[in-house]
């Protein structure tokens, strides 16, 4: 049998990482701090000993986990907003699909033409609900469907909105100056500028100063954790998604 290559051993060691991550996520939205790595190993299939190969507590899990949320935290905002609020994950975070390609019997893909016709009925569908949202609203929609599909992401807000006080202070410390600079100035910023009209209009042309942008930004971040949390638990966040939005009137 021939050895495996470092180049192989290494993405299987990336693979097995995101399977642990992946699999604690999951385990802290139902038992939170009462985690256990046993708990982790079961979720993710795995024995034990594996698991505590590569963490030996549930403290450095959590910080890594968050870490890798948070390098992926700011595709929801970078996602242009005709995407149809039901596009997949991989839409939603500008991951590239994998094109369609002739099998090996020489069997061609589905017709592009057809595709490109049902893309576009697809994207004009994404489009029209945007614009019924606003950008806000679609953007909250989309943030809220991405925790349904990504437990850590959803998990990340969450400490995000208790200051990280579950880790120490140094590592929160760090996570909280990430968060800001790649989650809420942005949002910050998308709340500004979708709202611009409308606050000019109510404030006579004085729009709210950086601090308070950011704060606002925070708050309402926090307001969708706190609806969220009785429909993921439910299993119902994806397709409640519109209706938080609608109830925070976004």
């Amino acid at each position: 049998m021939t050895p495996r290559t470092k180049e192989q051993n290494e993405e299987i060691r990336l693979r097995r990482l995101a399977q642990i991550r992946k699999a604690a996520a999951d385990v802290f939205l139902n038992k939170g701090p009462l985690l256990e790595i046993r708990d982790v190993a079961a979720q993710a299939g795995l024995g034990y000993g594996t698991v505590y190969h590569y963490y030996s507590n549930k403290g450095d899990l959590l910080y890594d986990l968050l870490w890798d949320a948070v390098e992926r935290a700011g595709g929801w905002l970078e996602a242009p907003l005709e995407f149809p609020l039901e596009a997949p994950l991989e839409a939603r975070l500008k991951v590239p699909l994998e094109v369609p390609r002739a099998s090996a019997s020489g069997e061609t893909p589905a017709d592009t033409g057809n595709l490109a016709a049902a893309d576009s009925r697809s994207g004009s569908r994404g489009t029209a609900a945007a614009a019924e949202l606003g950008p806000v609203a679609a953007a909250g929609v989309r943030l809220l469907q991405l925790w349904a599909e990504d437990h850590a992401l959803y998990l990340l807000h969450k400490q995000a909105s208790e200051d990280f006080a579950s880790l120490p202070e140094a590592r929160s410390a760090l996570l909280s100056a990430a968060f800001r600079r790649e989650v809420l100035a942005p949002f910050a910023a998308l709340l500004e500028t979708g709202r611009a009209a409308d606050g000019a209009a109510a404030s006579g042309g004085n729009a709210a100063e950086p601090p308070y942008r950011l704060q606002h930004a925070e708050m309402l971040l926090a307001a969708l954790v706190g609806c969220a949390s009785l429909s993921l638990r439910r299993g119902k966040l994806h397709e409640e998604a519109r209706d938080i939005a609608l109830f925070l009137k976004l």
